[in-house]
């Protein structure tokens, strides 16, 4: 099978040991049988889509593209390989040992956020915050660097320093091509912005 897959997603072929696949921001303009890209793309192909915002989405992308992988026993054992590829980065093991995401959640569940991305709002749902509904409700504002940050200070200019509460989060262009590292970054960037916050 030829895999046409998109920079964004390549990584998550070798992480399932794939070797033999081309590389296309646009996969249809290569000659293939399946692509593998984000969900914010679009293929007249037959297409594997992929989340991969959350350490979770990466784990069920791993699983989901493990079933071409060119290991036929790659997806033996696959929660313990998965564990072993995560075991590789800084931060995505607190974030993917069940116990430990608990108890950030449980601290992360009185913090409302109001969130400005369909992308973001993945992550602050998965990292357990309240998603603030009315901007009376809210401790911090999450938005993609792609936004003006000026207009959205001011559509929320009913509450004092509310630059203080902004968090601005880089988008795909502004980000490693490496799903973990990308998520880990995203990640640490809005707990650092609350942790000291409180």
């Amino acid at each position: 099978m030829i895999i046409i897959t998109t920079p964004m997603c390549e990584k998550i072929l070798k992480f399932c040991q794939i070797d033999d696949y081309k590389v296309n921001k646009n996969p249809d303009l290569e000659e293939g049988e399946l692509n593998i890209l984000m969900s914010e793309k679009k293929s007249e192909r037959m297409s594997l889509v992929l989340k991969l915002n959350t350490f979770n989405q990466i784990k069920e992308s791993i699983e989901k593209v493990g079933k071409y992988s060119d290991n036929p026993k790659f997806l033996e054992d696959i929660d313990e390989k998965i564990a072993n590829i995560f075991s590789n980065y800084k931060i995505a093991n607190k974030w993917t040992d069940d116990n430990e995401k608990e108890e950030f959640k449980k601290f992360n569940s009185k913090i409302k956020v109001k969130v400005y991305s369909k992308f973001l709002e993945d992550i602050i749902k998965d990292m357990g915050f309240k998603i603030a509904i009315n901007n009376d409700d809210t401790d911090f504002i999450v938005y993609p660097d792609y936004l003006d940050v000026d207009k959205i200070a001011k559509s929320e200019e009913n509450k004092e320093n509310q630059k203080n509460k902004l968090i601005e989060i880089p988008s795909h262009s502004n980000v490693s091509k490496d799903p973990i590292e990308r998520t880990e970054y995203r990640y640490s960037l809005i707990e650092e912005k609350i942790q000291n916050s409180y």
